[in-house]
This record gives C-alpha cells, structure tokens and sequence, in this order.
C-alpha cells in the first residue's frame, strides 16, 4: 500500500491511501469516477507516490509525475489488487461504481534502503 498525493483546486494536497499495482507498464493505482482523486487529477495530472516498507520505514520509494487515467481493465484491475491486499477475488464495488485506472508517468524516482 501507499500514499497518494493529488492537488486541489486550491493548490493544497489531498493524500489518501492507496492499493499499488506495479507491471510492466509501471507504477498504478485504482480509483473510482468521480472521486476526488479522479476530480483532481483531470484538473491537474501531477501526482506523487510513497510506499513504505511495513516491516522497516526507512526502506521507501516515492514516484513523482504525471497521471494518466483509463477506464480499460480497471475493474480487472481492482479485482487483482483485492486479490493481493485482501486475499479476496473481487473487490466489494458500489453499486453503480466506474473503476479508473490511474497510471503514474514517473519524472521523480527516489529511494532509500532499497538494492540497485
């Protein structure tokens, strides 16, 4: 899991946590239309990302860039993420609920504790 920073419209940051997808397009996350982190990220695509290591905080990687948003294989997509975070094969969706994949288009990559 992680923590996710989007902009308001204000220009104060909006953190929430986060289930992360990493393959081999990268670093994603998953959402729902019409959340806040959907809302603020149409009107501003930067983003930035912080995973921590649970069994040692000082091992941590923060991905900053730019979102890029899709509605292809989302559902798929929480429905593996619900599988990986809660042992379970589909995640609980609101009735009437669009999933949204949010790709991260790094420009920032920093570390600490982590090999390479």
């Amino acid at each position: 899991m992680g923590t996710v920073t989007t902009l308001r419209p204000d220009g104060s940051p909006h953190s929430t946590v986060v289930w992360v997808d990493v393959d081999e397009h990268g670093v994603s996350f998953n959402t729902a239309v019409g959340r806040a982190k959907d809302r603020y990220l149409r009107a501003d695509p930067r983003v930035s990302l912080l995973v921590i290591d649970s069994a040692d905080p000082f091992r941590w990687v923060a991905v900053d860039g730019s979102a890029e948003l899709s509605l292809d294989g989302a559902t798929e997509q929480i429905n593996e993420l619900a599988k990986k975070y809660l042992d379970r094969d589909m995640y609980s969706h609101v009735p009437g609920e669009t999933r949204i994949t949010v790709q991260i288009h790094p420009d920032r990559i920093e570390s600490h504790g982590l090999d390479g």
